[in-house]
């Protein structure tokens, strides 16, 4: 069953749709948006148990697809430039397989259609015992939090989500029971008939999650894609170098127009 995302738009010209990873939001992408939406009418989304939309339990790639396709339908969006950042490179993927024609082009940012182990069990583990300590401020909860997680540019990412309800209570805005209960199908590789279209996955050079041995996987479902590296950046490349990202889309979304 969909749930209802909430979406920003911001630009004029041909549609983009951007979807951002695990315990971001539409938000986390401003700044590479404010880029593109000078050539571009850019839709924004929270993806499901995230950001300013609903909470779900189900948290499959399939589930997650949907709730895109039936955003894009509510704007009246036939087809789009797709980008998804690490989870929502997946979701974007997925859509891809599912929904072939729905895609003018896609940009995955540093994921592949891959299953990945367990990369979040400390952040989880220590998201619950904020949880569980119910700290009322961000300072107390970042303290805490930062005995399982103490990079800085990480922690300040997630204390993004701590924040109080409509009732001011402090929480985690982010619905944590699912992704902790449903880490498996957050992990899990994509599945579906091999989308044909044009698709660029754009690594992180300092990023080991698209690797070397993920080419036949990539292939075997995209078969025209193109990988790129961005230099000097980690896994958040767009927040590192927006401009350099935002350049590389730009020009690969102008040949898919072209071709």
């Amino acid at each position: 069953m969909t749930v209802e995302l909430f979406g920003r738009t911001r630009g004029e010209g041909p549609w983009l749709v951007m979807l951002h990873g695990l315990f971001g939001s539409g938000d986390n992408l401003g700044g590479i948006a404010r880029i593109l939406s000078e050539h571009y009418k850019i839709l924004l989304l929270d993806l499901r148990n995230h950001g300013r939309s609903p909470h779900a339990v189900e948290m499959s790639y399939e589930a997650m697809a949907e709730d895109v396709l039936a955003a894009m339908d509510r704007e009246g969006i036939q087809s789009a430039h797709i980008f998804g950042h690490s989870m929502g490179g997946k979701v974007a993927m997925q859509l891809a397989l599912m929904a072939p024609k729905r895609l003018k082009a896609l940009v995955v940012g540093d994921i592949a259609p891959v299953q990945y182990g367990d990369n979040h069990g400390r952040i989880l583990e220590g998201m619950q015992a904020v949880a569980a300590a119910a700290p009322q401020s961000r300072q107390e909860a970042q303290a805490l939090m930062a005995e399982f997680e103490n990079e800085p540019g990480v922690l300040s990412f997630l204390m993004t989500n701590w924040r109080k309800n409509d009732d001011g209570i402090w929480g985690w805005r982010v619905n944590l029971s699912a992704i902790v209960s449903r880490y498996a199908d957050i992990a899990a590789g994509a599945e579906g008939t091999a989308f044909k279209g044009p698709v660029l996955f754009l690594r992180g050079e300092n990023s080991d999650y698209v690797q070397a041995d993920h080419k036949d996987k990539i292939l075997a479902l995209f078969p025209a894609a193109a990988v790129k590296t961005i230099s000097g950046t980690g896994h958040w490349l767009h927040a590192e170098k927006p401009d350099m990202v935002a350049r590389s889309m730009l020009r690969f979304f102008e040949q898919a127009e072209i071709s």
